[in-house]
């Protein structure tokens, strides 16, 4: 009787019956190896066993990814701007890592490492004798989430001109650091000197508060907010990759938009 079920199907219900098992071994296949290639990815060998870090394989995928972005990355390409009225009246936060010890605003430093032995200490004074720049933008969060926020402070561009530190920007990276050691990023230096990129000391025309990075905190539309360090403490220059907290925890060391 099956059979001959099977032969009065017209040609059409058999076409779609043929492709409907095609579909359905074809899925199936692929779960399986999703599942293996997954298994055989979680058993690869981490490039950071210390801090954590991440398979050797995706890394290498992230490392891939940097070099094609930076390559076609332009200081001119700006992230969107917004009229004030856009701006957030309650901020959200990113995190608080970096500003859990207390702060001794008194004594505070922006410590600026030009060379071993050599540091320019600079107070918030000192900042914001510089020209002002205010930046209001959509400030992205690898947590998924996104706000509109205005954000002032002085240009790094201005900045390392008016202390005279062109030259190292022939460096390839930025490093910054948080005063008691416990948050630190690295970051490209086109990305560093792209002008919309802030030493930012207020947000919303205030003053930052103190679980927004008081009394200097660094604003980069061009990336993730991993990468805008609050509370900095010391700012260096390498040719190498400097430490970056994330990056030792498994996230892209880019972090670009």
């Amino acid at each position: 009787m099956g059979n001959t079920k099977k032969q009065n199907l017209s040609p059409i219900d058999r076409k779609i019956r043929w492709r409907n098992w095609l579909s359905l071994t074809g899925f199936t296949l692929f779960i399986f190896a999703a599942i293996f290639f997954w298994l055989k990815l979680k058993n690869q060998p981490l490039d950071n066993d210390i801090a954590g870090g991440v398979q050797i394989p995706l890394r290498k995928v992230l490392n891939a990814n940097e070099k094609v972005f930076s390559k076609t990355f332009s200081k001119q390409n700006l992230a969107k701007a917004y009229p004030k009225s856009a701006a957030a009246k309650v901020v959200r936060l990113n995190g608080a890592l970096g500003l859990m010890t207390d702060l001794d605003d008194k004594n505070w430093r922006l410590n600026v490492v030009r060379a071993k032995g050599d540091t320019l200490k600079l107070t918030l004074a000192d900042l914001q004798k510089l020209p002002k720049t205010q930046v209001i933008f959509n400030f992205k969060c690898i947590e998924g989430w996104s706000q509109i926020s205005d954000w002032a402070g002085v240009r790094f561009s201005d900045f390392i001109k008016a202390y005279h530190l062109d030259k190292l920007t022939d460096k390839k990276y930025i490093g910054l650091v948080t005063p008691d050691g416990e948050y630190y990023v690295g970051i490209d230096m086109d990305s560093a000197m792209q002008p919309q990129t802030i030493l930012c000391y207020e947000m919303n025309g205030k003053p930052l508060p103190l679980n927004q990075g008081y009394p200097l905190r660094l604003i980069i539309p061009v990336k993730y907010g991993i990468k805008s360090l609050k509370r900095i403490g010391v700012l260096s220059f390498s040719e190498e990759r400097p430490p970056d907290y994330w990056f030792e925890r498994g996230y892209d060391y880019y972090a670009g938009l």
